[in-house]
């Protein structure tokens, strides 16, 4: 018998939980593995949870989050539709930068995830999950632009944003998200 995407990305949350490859697990309230739609056509890569994403167990349930749902709305993509997750799966102290041997533990997670999910679409949040993808590149330079490439075997569609969080903090960087969203909304309506 087997067993089913949902069952899956389950089975993935539970080796989350508990996982102790690196000690993000020591200073975190809960894991954070990644919450939605099994059959997601959408998936939204984050770099780490934050605190209330800690406490909750869910990703971008913060302030950041309640951005991501504004953005969601503009595009008309509810979110039900999507899978959120983020690069790391458990939270780092005060929210700071993940740290290269966190990511090389973490992400064999993500890889199962999205082998599980096959989006079309993967739009990076940030420059973390952008860089997991495209080692070395500049998000100011790359954002809102449309990258296919294969990964692990599968076709990926990769369009790199700006963090929600860059955005509350920076006005320019909110406009640059609310464009980018608009051009993610019309790629999404022609494909």
């Amino acid at each position: 018998m087997s067993l089913t995407k949902d069952q899956q990305l389950e089975y993935i949350s539970h080796l989350v939980g508990e996982c102790k490859k690196c000690d993000l697990y020591k200073t975190a309230t809960n894991s954070v593995p990644g919450h939605g739609n099994s059959n997601a056509k959408i998936v939204f890569i984050g770099e780490a949870p934050g605190a209330q994403e800690d406490q909750q167990g869910l990703p971008f349930v913060g302030n950041s989050g309640k951005l991501l749902d504004k953005l969601l709305s503009t595009i008309s993509v509810p979110r039900t539709d999507v899978f959120i997750c983020n690069i790391l799966k458990h939270r780092p102290p005060e929210n700071r930068d993940p740290l290269p041997n966190e990511i090389k533990v973490c992400t064999p997670y993500l890889k199962a995830q999205l082998k599980i999910i096959k989006p079309k679409i993967i739009i990076t949040l940030g420059k973390f999950a952008m860089n997991y993808f495209f080692p070395g590149e500049s998000i100011s330079k790359i954002r809102g632009q449309v990258r296919k490439i294969i990964w692990q075997e599968l076709p990926l569609t990769i369009i790199p944003v700006y963090h929600p969080s860059a955005g509350l903090r920076n006005g320019a960087m909110l406009k640059s998200l609310q464009e980018d969203f608009l051009s993610i909304g019309k790629f999404i309506k022609d494909n």
